[in-house]
């Protein structure tokens, strides 16, 4: 295979793979209408952790003195995050929630100046005043405008724009394949606890439900992972970044085609703004810079909690920045 088809075949699994997160919002917010939603999230990242060993089994062998220390507080941002949104999910439309998560490409700049006193671009400026406008056009769109799943999902996208904070601070002395078992691991144990001390569950059942924990936990967690780190020693991080971002996008078509999602004229064109904020944030001023970004994309709407890498010595993360 040449290196041009090679790239190709990358960008379109990268694609499926923005897809498959589009598509689980849909799945997640039917599941969850089925089962308690902490159940729900134990059982799935239970799964991407079993799913993850056995794609990466020598992953053990990666850790380092204090990977587990950083990765469990990434991993509490990280939770939170899916609390949130999955939470969200419960009373918000599948196309708004991932509409709204996605504003978290631009609330990380603004986090960054609060936190670490980086002052952002002013292509990232540009993104965050698109995304707000969006987002306002957004909170009219449909009946009921503006609801508390709404309110969750904005505080899930806070919480990982938090996750991607610390991943920059700490991450960056760790493997991302260690660090990304450790966040596994500690959502599944923080959820399943809170399960089965508050909700108590029986076993899940059902098709909609299982399919949507193997979906989420097998293919939107470990198998992305898998695809992302083969992608990024062919592509650009801002290339990979780019590609990925078209998950909102694919998240309101799902939620369009097969959950009957009806934003209106007013809730797309505050979908398009805040898509539009992403790239502009994201993508266009890391281009100009030659690969940077402000708020480094990774997959942590809905696949696994691994940093886009910058491609090193044999293909090994050399940065999370």
């Amino acid at each position: 295979m040449t290196d041009r088809l090679r790239r190709y075949a990358v960008e379109l699994a990268l694609i499926a793979v923005a897809a498959v997160w589009g598509g689980t919002f849909v799945m997640v917010k039917d599941a969850v209408a089925r089962y308690p939603f902490y159940g729900f999230l134990g059982w799935r990242f239970a799964i991407a952790v079993v799913a993850f060993l056995v794609i990466f089994p020598a992953t053990f062998s990666r850790f380092r003195p204090g990977t587990v220390r950083a990765g469990a507080l990434a991993g509490a941002f990280l939770a939170a995050g899916y609390v949130f949104q999955t939470w969200g999910l419960e009373s918000t439309s599948a196309s708004k929630a991932a509409f709204i998560t996605g504003m978290f490409v631009v609330i990380t700049p603004l986090l960054q100046f609060v936190v670490l006193r980086r002052a952002p671009r002013p292509t990232a400026l540009g993104g965050v005043a698109a995304a707000v406008a969006g987002l306002w056009l957004l909170s009219g769109a449909g009946a009921g405008g503006w609801g508390a799943g709404d309110t969750r999902v904005l505080l899930c996208a806070v919480a990982y724009s938090g996750h991607m904070i610390v991943l920059g601070a700490v991450g960056r002395r760790h493997d991302a394949r260690a660090l990304t078992l450790v966040q596994l691991a500690v959502i599944a144990v923080v959820c399943g606890a809170i399960a089965a001390v508050v909700e108590r569950p029986s076993l899940p059942s059902g098709v909609e439900v299982w399919s949507a924990l193997l979906v989420t936990g097998v293919l939107a967690s470990a198998v992305a992972f898998a695809v992302q780190t083969y992608a990024q020693r062919h592509l650009s991080p801002t290339r990979t970044a780019l590609i990925l971002i078209m998950e909102p996008v694919f998240g309101g078509v799902f939620g369009y085609l097969l959950a009957g999602d009806r934003l209106g004229t007013r809730g797309w064109a505050g979908a398009a703004l805040i898509f539009a904020g992403m790239v502009l944030s994201e993508a266009i001023g890391a281009l100009r810079l030659g690969g940077e970004s402000d708020a480094v994309l990774e997959p942590s709407l809905e696949g696994p909690p691994a940093p886009v890498m910058e491609p090193g010595r044999d293909g090994e993360a050399s940065g999370l920045d």
